[in-house]
């Protein structure tokens, strides 16, 4: 949706004003004029809100003979994508309707065809959108309570619905709850009986309902000091104590309550039938959430109080938030503007509220709504908006997260070490990590955040700015090991074949020629060489690569020359699964205190295809990398590879799909060609190549989800192996099974069921019965029961 300003013959005019047309106005530029009309209304103006909606309703209603469609495609564009400003464009339909009441039933058909489209094609966000304008058109006299209670009917009905998803049932639930706010109080004054049956109802299933996601979602796996609540169950809270309070909200804003004299004689309209369209193997439903709560009224105590986590207030300025951040994200400064200039900012503690929504966003799991750095740039432009007050509070909630670092999902975890870049998180005094074990969440975070600053500087300026108590949590220097360099290893196997290396690089040696110095380095493995000499040589390897990454050692630029001009090298020696192994190993071992380094070479020898995607998977897990396993950078690599499994499979299969496709447009051309000279020979011969062309694109991606299914079977595998010696050596010990350790690679393991989800999905049944089996330990077979529910 556009959101063109005025042209600059209108500077100064209110949005709702009525205007004069010049006659040589193309139509074009009328339904410009008036789509900006109708998206500015309910921004700041010179007249009052009510004077704006009336004067635009009269625009309106004097376009409507000439530019109807076009008014109705905006106003039920705005309904889906400006759900911040609901109550402001409810009023003016509601106007609408009392001036043209043909207009207003055109418009609730437009509405529903336009539920109706969003359920077909998955877009549940939006469509709950509809439903909450829908629901709050009662209050403006457009649309019959008994009609919207019959639509609410059906929602709750698909609860009774049999062999479908929990997750279908609950959305449907969530939109009939989410827009009693709204519409309660108007609802039960006209259909009492019929709206304690619906509620009746819903809590009959919530109570049966399962929760076995919830641990997954959660931020943190501790509920003091704020419960950590499954968004159903919280929002059936506050709906409660609404009726409780008897449908009493304070802080919705109601324009409509203004022109209620009017509203009130304009005639109602009925929904037409809506039957909720039948779950199928396509329907892909939101995930349940949980809610994020860090601020009650003891953090603010001098300001506004702010509402209490079962409050009907709190889910309604949580929702608005939400959707204005939604509605402006790409433009980080129009965002920060609009949620501060929330409507009724200075009824509550506003700052407290847009900092919690933030995080809430940033620590959503399996994924944020936006990219994470959005969050931060955010953050930065709200500070510069309230230089005096938004800071403090800023300040106050990364300390609050840090003191509950313990038990925060690694996840969260995660993104508050990127978060905490940006934010001077360390700026406070964190000494008190100094006196826990190096392995606890504190001194672990602190270290993690030190090594992801050097990224964006270098290492002296970091030990410069630490405090010199800190030096044990510093990041290591940086610095390439070669282990052939000092003359004291004389002795190691391959030095003189190294030396002899370096001099033949330097010199700019061919392929041949560093096959040939290779030829001289003695195979460990000699039953298993060739007479080539270049199946699996551990040595040979080891000498090769540690020599080549040393020379290239001054740049990310010169290791990537290097690997592209040595490729041919690599590919030969690392043939093998276990060269390609031992390749990883050594790098590993060159650069163990540059982590970044290692995380750019392997996604280039990937990228390369000097390692494969499972070789990578089987290093992270191998014993040489135990010292490092619960390191950020560790997972940063393995997420990074399962991406590139990821897309390499989806590039193949689009191939695939735009060749058959390609394939039908051609059968179709021909279908339409009456051309009697057509033989079948000459069919053939257009037909066969992409015929063949698609049967090896079919090899292909039969091939790719080969190894992509491969690769989650061995990270899998690996876990399970990991984690059953952990709690065997626990079990057999007497030892607390709940270690630093075993909390970060359970939720590493989380981690990965998150954030592949859909892919993983996929590969369900054979990870039934080939891992997560009934025999597997409860405390790892929990995870995939957990991952599991989040569809089920």
């Amino acid at each position: 949706m556009s959101r063109r300003r005025h042209s600059d013959d209108s500077d100064g005019e209110s949005p709702g004003q009525p205007h004069k047309r010049r006659r040589t106005s193309e139509p074009s530029e009328i339904e410009e004029r008036l789509e900006s009309l109708i998206c500015r209304v309910g921004e700041k103006s010179n007249s009052s809100l009510e004077s704006n909606l009336e004067g635009l309703a009269g625009v309106l209603e004097a376009d409507l003979p000439n530019y109807k469609s076009k008014i109705l495609r905006i106003l039920c564009t705005v309904a889906r994508l400006l759900p911040e400003k609901l109550t402001v464009y409810t009023t003016l339909v509601g106007l609408l309707n009392a001036r043209n009441y043909n207009f207003g039933g055109e418009f609730v058909e437009a509405m529903i065809r336009q539920l109706k489209e969003c359920l077909k094609v998955n877009m549940y966000n939006e469509a709950v959108h509809l439903v909450r304008f829908l629901s709050d058109l009662v209050n403006c006299h457009v649309i019959a309570a008994p009609s919207m209670v019959a639509m609410f009917e059906n929602f709750v009905s698909v609860t009774q619905e049999e062999d479908v998803p929990q997750v279908r049932c609950d959305w449907y639930m969530f939109a009939f709850l989410s827009s009693l706010p709204w519409v309660g109080k108007e609802l039960y004054e006209k259909k009492d009986a019929e709206m304690d049956r619906l509620l009746s109802q819903t809590e009959s299933y919530l109570k049966r309902r399962q929760k076995i996601h919830v641990p997954m979602l959660q931020v943190w796996t501790a509920d003091k000091p704020h419960p950590q609540e499954e968004y159903l169950d919280c929002l059936w809270s506050q709906i409660q104590k609404l009726k409780k309070d008897r449908w009493q909200e304070r802080h919705i804003l109601r324009p409509y309550l203004a022109f209620d004299s009017v509203l009130c004689e304009a005639l109602q309209h009925n929904l037409p039938p809506f039957t909720p369209p039948p779950h199928t193997e396509d329907s892909v439903y939101p995930m349940p959430r949980v809610i994020f709560r860090m601020f009650d009224y003891t953090d603010d105590p001098e300001g506004p109080v702010m509402p209490g986590s079962h409050s009907v207030e709190r889910f309604v300025i949580e929702e608005n938030l939400h959707c204005i951040i939604k509605s402006h994200w790409k433009e980080r400064k129009t965002c920060a503007a609009q949620l501060l200039s929330y409507p009724g900012n200075n009824k509550i503690p506003l700052n407290y509220h847009i900092v919690e929504v933030i995080f809430a966003e940033l620590f959503q799991l399996p994924s944020p709504p936006h990219i994470e750095v959005m969050y931060t740039t955010l953050l930065i432009e709200l500070c510069k908006l309230q230089p005096g007050s938004l800071p403090q509070v800023l300040a106050q909630a990364t300390e609050m997260l840090y003191m509950r670092l313990d038990t925060m999902n690694t996840t969260c975890v995660d993104r508050l070490n990127a978060f905490a870049k940006s934010h001077h998180i360390l700026s406070f005094d964190r000494s008190d990590c100094l006196t826990q074990d190096l392995e606890k969440p504190k001194p672990k975070f602190v270290r993690e955040v030190l090594e992801k600053c050097m990224r964006l500087s270098y290492h002296q300026r970091i030990i410069d700015i630490v405090p010199a108590s800190f030096s044990v949590l510093s990041p290591a220097n940086p610095v390439c090991i070669y282990k052939y360099g000092d003359e004291s290893n004389r002795s190691l196997p391959g030095y003189t074949v190294a030396l002899c290396l370096t001099i033949a690089i330097k010199n700019k040696a061919s392929n041949d020629e560093i096959f040939s110095i290779l030829k001289d380095v003695p195979n460990p493995n000699q039953d298993d060489d060739d007479g080539e000499g270049f199946t699996f040589n551990p040595l040979k390897i080891e000498v090769f690569v540690q020599t080549l990454l040393h020379l290239a050692a001054k740049s990310f630029s010169h290791s990537f020359s290097a690997l592209a001009k040595f490729h041919e090298v690599f590919k030969t020696l690392a043939e093998s699964d276990e060269g390609k192994l031992h390749v990883l190993r050594v790098v590993y071992e060159v650069w163990k205190n540059h982590p970044q380094m290692i995380a750019v070479l392997v996604d280039k020898m990937i990228r390369t295809q000097i390692v494969d995607c499972a070789a990578v998977a089987n290093w992270i897990f191998s014993s040489e990398l135990a010292h490092d396993f619960t390191r950020f950078y560790i997972w940063e690599i393995l997420h990074s590879t399962i991406r590139k499994m990821n897309k390499h499979v989806l590039k193949i299969h689009k191939e695939l799909e735009e060749t058959k496709a390609r394939l039908a447009r051609q059968h179709k051309r021909r279908d339409s060609d009456d051309d009697d000279d057509d033989d079948d020979r000459s069919t053939d011969r257009e037909d066969g190549p992409l015929e063949e062309q698609i049967e090896r694109l079919q090899e292909k991606v039969e091939s790719a989800q080969s190894e992509q299914k491969n690769l989650f079977l061995v990270i899998f595998q690996r876990f399970i192996m990991l984690l059953t010696e952990h709690l065997v050596r626990c079990e057999t010990g007497g030892i607390d099974v709940f270690t630093p350790w075993y909390k970060s690679c359970i939720e590493r393991l989380q981690q990965i069921f998150l954030q592949h989800h859909q892919i993983i999905q996929q590969y369900m049944v054979t990870l039934e019965n080939l891992l997560f089996t009934a025999e597997l330990d409860h405390h790892i077979l929990a995870v995939f029961q957990q991952f599991c529910a989040l569809q089920a």
